[in-house]
């Protein structure tokens, strides 16, 4: 087998370790303002099991990197052109339904990418995998029970939901787009591509449930994973960052 480039795997854990901070922050703007004090514990909690994943990844990434670099300055010192998070966990988190929703979708990708990378060959990240994906499957069950119960709720809860879904479908389309990084990293990490089949096995009987028609694929596809974002990613990372930047090297 091919010697591994650090850099592409660095690049693979970026990815994957900016795609949970990120999501684990945009549900954290739900604490204290969910519809009922079990929501806004649950999305916290799936939040900081979002961010603990972040750490793990962005840990490894800055061992790998060699340059001094931790989870922490991985995560606040880095501006907006140099994260590689999907577009997906970017996005204004809307009203609930559409949030509860993308942890539906997010949860299941991360739920079959997991299980693939518990046979990676690289022992770090396989066992970041195994431990990640008890808390994907209770994320995966959460959001799964929500989407049902709205979707096929009342008319204005299907209303909205389908809107949601009409929003979302369109960026899932990236979290399968396999690029060269994954074709040198092959044995280490799965193809993207090859998880899609898995992950509409598990999203797409719950979007049936729910009474929710699946939306016709977009022809556009997001780049989030490869440094392009949306106008919402700014915005969010001014807000994530204000203290570490105001205050540099403070430690509490």
């Amino acid at each position: 087998m091919a010697e591994i480039d650090n850099k592409d795997l660095i690049e693979y854990l970026l990815r994957l370790g900016d795609s949970t901070l990120v999501l684990g922050q945009r549900l954290s703007e739900w604490c204290g303002h969910a519809p009922a004090i079990e929501e806004d514990i649950a999305l916290t909690n799936t939040a900081l099991d979002l961010i603990g994943q972040a750490r793990q990844l962005l840990s490894y990434a800055g061992e790998l990197e060699g340059s001094g670099r931790d989870e922490d300055a991985l995560a606040f010192l880095r501006d907006e052109l140099e994260f590689h998070n999907l577009t997906l966990t970017e996005l204004d988190g809307g009203d609930f339904g559409r949030t509860v929703l993308r942890v539906l979708l997010f949860a299941a990708y991360q739920v079959v990418l997991w299980q693939a990378l518990q046979r990676s060959t690289d022992a770090r990240l396989a066992a970041i995998a195994e431990k990640s994906l008890k808390e994907s499957r209770y994320h995966l069950r959460y959001g799964a029970d929500w989407v049902v119960r709205l979707g096929d709720g009342t008319e204005e809860s299907h209303r909205r939901m389908q809107a949601a879904l009409e929003y979302l479908w369109s960026f899932t389309a990236e979290l399968f787009d396999r690029d060269e990084v994954e074709a040198r990293l092959a044995g280490v990490v799965p193809a993207s591509d090859s998880l899609r089949s898995a992950w509409e096995g598990i999203v797409l009987p719950v979007l049936a449930e729910a009474t929710l028609p699946v939306p016709i694929a977009a022809g556009c596809l997001s780049r989030g994973k490869y440094g392009i974002h949306s106008e919402a990613l700014g915005p969010l990372l001014a807000q994530m960052q204000f203290l570490q930047r105001a205050y540099p090297g403070g430690n509490w």
